[in-house]
């Protein structure tokens, strides 16, 4: 049997040799893995989505280990699966038990699922992380990398990307029948967490707590009640706000309709920030070019209450009723509009209700799904690859949400170079593109 360090080595040895080909075709999977075996799974983050998280993962093969910097979510979860290894840091976790994984889920908070990720397939692991992909615009970019480097499949956890409806809808909207579309407005009803707070006074750390593997990457912070468990993703050091946590469900129809990638500026007006928390509000204003014969087009924002004008709403309609719902998007064409009154974009109305009364769908031209995960875990056995994965699809499109983040923390447009990601008209946004991390963290 190869020692950790050998298999290490001969891992990025043999990725090395196959990434012409990886790049040129597409995933194609390990073959650690038959149709017949199990997969092996590592479940990194067992709280919130975690939980469900960790449970796709064994029911579609062993969970094998299971990893939390909260004690008492980690005993929880030792209780209902025994016979996984219990770690609180997933850098151990993925050295001591190498040889016996297959393949992790990455269910943790924003700022530290690059390099957990990153860790996990540079040892050749399989990797399905949570939405956004990551914190910060250059990680998104380079886990797309690191997944063709490695050969390993990969899948964010925007499960709605799965739906039959959302790619039924991408279908009509690819197959021009509501037009040219010009504009696109996303809308969600967070932050159903604070924002536009102070920092909390410092407390002793919670004993079952390891506020420091919490930490991560991310600049030395004193304890206070309002990060953990669920508070951190309306911090800048931790979360990445409204826009990321939804716009990867909200956004997701549109962006596979009309390939919504590399915008070219980026503006917001706020509620305004100190740089701690979100604002508690934003609108923020997408400019994208000509993208593969698909026209250049503006996409609109709003989160913390704001929603499209009642102009542009005036003929939404649910039911015969006008209504608009507290989250969904509205695409614009110059033939018509598709109004998803949800998160998932597995609903739609094609409006003006009148015109579309006997519209008949086109051929469908999406694979459909067997479901979210399972598309993840068929591919390590050889499927197809999953539709969202790193680094076509989940990769650009946080790419694309992060910017606006990005615009919400300078304050003004920022002209983009995708190609580079370079915010051309303004260099001191540079770390918050690609941060720093503290020592013992690294990508």
């Amino acid at each position: 049997m190869l020692s950790n360090n050998t298999r290490r080595d001969f891992l990025k040895a043999t990725a090395a040799a196959g990434v012409g080909f990886w790049a040129a075709a597409g995933a194609e999977a390990k073959e650690s893995v038959s149709a017949n075996e199990e997969i092996n799974f590592a479940a990194i983050g067992i709280g919130g989505k975690g939980s469900s998280d960790s449970r796709s993962a064994a029911q579609n093969g062993n969970l094998v280990a299971i990893c939390d910097i909260d004690d008492k979510r980690l005993n929880d979860a030792g209780n209902r699966y025994p016979d996984a290894k219990k770690y609180n840091d997933y850098r151990v976790m993925l050295d001591e038990m190498d040889k016996d994984i297959d393949a992790v889920t990455v269910s943790i908070p924003d700022h530290s699922h690059a390099p957990a990720s990153a860790m996990a397939m540079k040892l050749g692991k399989h990797c399905f992380t949570q939405k956004p992909l990551t914190h910060s615009i250059y990680e998104a970019r380079r886990l797309g990398e690191i997944a063709r480097e490695n050969k390993v499949v990969t899948q964010m956890g925007n499960q709605g990307t799965a739906g039959s409806g959302l790619r039924r809808a991408a279908e009509i909207i690819q197959a021009g029948d509501i037009g040219t579309v010009s504009a696109v407005h996303v809308w969600t009803n967070r932050p159903v967490w604070p924002q536009g707070i102070p920092v909390p006074p410092e407390k002793p750390v919670p004993k079952h707590l390891h506020w420091d593997l919490f930490l991560g990457p991310a600049k030395e912070r004193a304890y206070g009640e309002g990060y953990h468990p669920f508070e951190w993703r309306g911090w800048w050091d931790f979360g990445t706000g409204a826009l990321g946590d939804m716009a990867c469900h909200t956004l997701n129809m549109p962006y596979m309709g009309l390939k919504l990638r590399d915008p070219t500026s980026v503006d917001s007006t706020t509620a305004g920030h100190d740089g701690q928390t979100y604002p508690k509000w934003s609108v923020i204003n997408f400019e994208f070019p000509e993208y593969e014969g698909r026209a250049a087009l503006k996409m609109v924002w709003y989160d913390g209450g704001k929603l499209p004008s009642a102009e542009l709403t005036d003929q939404v309609t649910e039911g015969g009723k006008k209504k608009l719902s507290n989250s969904g998007c509205l695409l614009i064409g110059d033939k018509g509009m598709i109004y998803s009154p949800n998160d998932y974009g597995e609903k739609y109305n094609l409006l003006p209700a009148d015109k579309f009364a006997d519209y008949k769908s086109p051929k469908e031209t999406i694979p459909r799904s067997p479901g979210h995960f399972k598309e993840f875990a068929d591919a390590i056995k050889g499927g197809p690859e999953p539709m969202s994965n790193f680094p076509n699809y989940a990769g650009p499109l946080s790419e694309v949400i992060l910017l606006g983040n990005l615009s919400v923390f300078a304050g003004k447009k920022i002209e983009w170079d995708a190609k580079n990601l370079v915010a051309t008209n303004a260099p001191e946004v540079a770390e918050i593109v690609r941060p720093k991390y503290r020592e013992g963290y690294s990508l």
